[in-house]
């Protein structure tokens, strides 16, 4: 169960980490964008730390607030659950 529980969070923060990249290059590009939902459901689903990894590396949605207050946020969140369920409490 722990290695399915990993391997979906290291995928969901893949995932994010591209997100942002695939979305930084459509921007610069003035295509199609990837809407912010998507970008923040993404986060909620376990990869706000890639999310925020990407908006560094790719300094991507650094100037919105929303994004720079709150996925740091999210992925404090993120990391502290994590943590948590990891300290043994339940199992």
């Amino acid at each position: 169960m722990e290695l399915i529980i990993y391997t979906y969070l290291a995928l969901m923060n893949i995932i994010a980490f591209t997100m942002m990249g695939i979305d930084k290059e459509r921007a610069k590009k003035h295509a199609y964008r990837i809407r912010e939902s998507s970008l923040w459901l993404s986060a909620l689903l376990g990869g706000a730390l890639g999310a925020v990894a990407g908006m560094k590396f790719f300094r991507h949605k650094t100037k919105h607030a929303a994004f720079k207050v709150g996925m740091p946020l999210l992925a404090f969140i993120e990391i502290g659950l994590l943590m948590y369920w990891m300290s043994g409490f339940f199992q």
